[in-house]
């Protein structure tokens, strides 16, 4: 008897036929994995936090000088002389600076009245130094705030219209780069100077 082709249906492929594949990760590729990760976030850290000195230097710069502005402008108007006032704190374990506002009063410098929130002190980021010089006469030390003798504001915008002339300085305190660099004139007018240079607009 005589059998024909038998027809030969699909058949199911079990484990058996193809041998048992391991699925997910070894330990090597986990360590890896993971070491990629803690450098890629630490380098993420690193530039949000050194990007974000930057941003809040620029703001604290243009604070000051447009704080300034408006200062000169009260002293006018009020015929009352107003100060800024740099000092150092202690902050969190390490000495930072803090720039104030005053206003000479009858019984001398005090914060200017009424808790303006224009007028608020400030203090300047870690890691970061000032420094001052005015009519080219540079000032070498700042004092401590918090201390009990009255200390007068460095730079004094007067009720006629005029100020001291001068510079700020605001480096990297490690590296010693320069960061920003405030100037005005006699007049109160002040340039806000990336790096100690003007902007060179686009023609």
């Amino acid at each position: 008897m005589t059998v024909g082709p038998r027809s030969v249906g699909p058949r199911s492929v079990g484990p058996r036929s193809v041998g048992l594949r391991h699925s997910g990760f070894s330990l090597l590729e986990l360590l890896v994995t993971l070491i990629v990760v803690v450098l890629v976030t630490s380098l993420v850290s690193l530039t949000l936090s050194s990007g974000g000195r930057d941003i809040e230097l620029e703001a604290q710069a243009r604070n000051i000088a447009e704080v300034a502005a408006y200062a000169l402008d009260e002293a006018q108007l009020q015929g009352r002389d107003y100060g800024l006032l740099v000092q150092r704190v202690q902050l969190d374990g390490e000495l930072r600076y803090r720039y104030a506002w005053r206003e000479r009063l009858a019984e001398g410098w005090q914060p200017p009245p009424g808790g303006r929130e224009v007028f608020a002190e400030q203090d300047l980021p870690p890691g970061v130094e000032l420094q001052m010089a005015l009519e080219d006469a540079p000032i070498a030390d700042f004092p401590l705030a918090g201390g009990e003798e009255a200390v007068e504001p460095q730079v004094v915008f007067y009720a006629s219209g005029e100020t001291t002339a001068g510079a700020v300085d605001l480096r990297d305190e490690d590296s010693g780069e320069l960061l920003w660099r405030l100037e005005w004139d006699l007049l109160g007018r002040f340039e806000v100077l990336r790096r100690g240079e003007a902007e060179v607009e686009p023609l």
